[in-house]
């Protein structure tokens, strides 16, 4: 019986922690919120802390990672693509903006530098590959984050696959609202970018123009797209 004991205790202690807490800390300790704006204190940020809630990510086995629900695992990929988005940004730092780190031939997020379950992944292996593919869940542009002022801000909390309803709602609320990205002039819709990157996204509702006259209870006559700011969102 103490043998049993002792084997289930040793698997608990490095069974993976879904709830995050040291990703979660990080996030707290280390972006600032300013106006409707997340930005990233990367030039305080620790890289030996870093490394280490990454080190989290890269431990997850494939068997582990197949008993998760559907909602652990997009909340496992969506913390991923912002932790290493972060790690890359830290990396090159000082930098004005991700897309300096790409060249003529090759954009930032295509690098393969993410070690998980046994691949070297890209960002984009991530976002497109992995997460758009497999879980049609168009609120995630409002949660993963491209490290720029563009971007639906950086949400300053862990996602769990317990609060991931409540989270992507909440994102989707926060961005949405933000008249710096999306705004009404008279009946024409000014759009962030990503609703014209990623339009076949949101098709289940019709497209962009259909989800928010749903969602605001409005007509659109028109949609506009405004321009992309890939400054970088550094607290500095």
């Amino acid at each position: 019986m103490k043998y049993w004991f002792l084997i289930i205790l040793s698997f608990n202690t490095f069974a993976f922690d879904q709830t995050y807490k040291k990703w979660d800390k990080f996030l707290q300790n280390y972006t600032l919120k300013k106006g409707k704006q997340t930005l990233v204190k990367y030039s305080e940020i620790k890289e030996d802390e870093l490394k280490e809630l990454l080190s989290e990510f890269e431990s997850i086995t494939k068997e582990e990672f197949a008993s998760f629900s559907e909602n652990e695992k997009l909340a496992f990929w969506i913390n991923a693509y912002n932790a290493y988005t972060i790690q890359l940004i830290k990396k090159n730092y000082p930098v004005k903006s991700i897309k300096d780190l790409g060249s003529l031939f090759s954009s930032p997020w295509s690098k393969e530098f993410i070690p998980i379950m046994g691949k070297t992944m890209s960002l984009d292996n991530i976002e497109h590959d992995t997460i758009r593919k497999n879980y049609k869940e168009p609120r995630i542009h409002f949660a993963v984050n491209c490290a720029s002022l563009g971007c639906p801000s950086l949400y300053q909390r862990a996602f769990t696959g317990a609060k991931l309803e409540k989270q992507l709602s909440e994102v989707e609320d926060h961005f949405l609202n933000n008249k710096e990205k999306n705004l009404m002039k008279g009946n024409i819709l000014y759009l962030s970018k990503i609703f014209d990157w990623y339009g076949d996204d949101f098709e289940k509702f019709g497209g962009p123009k259909q989800y928010f006259e749903r969602k605001f209870e409005f007509k659109v006559s028109d949609i506009e797209f405004l321009d992309y700011d890939w400054k970088l969102n550094d607290a500095k």
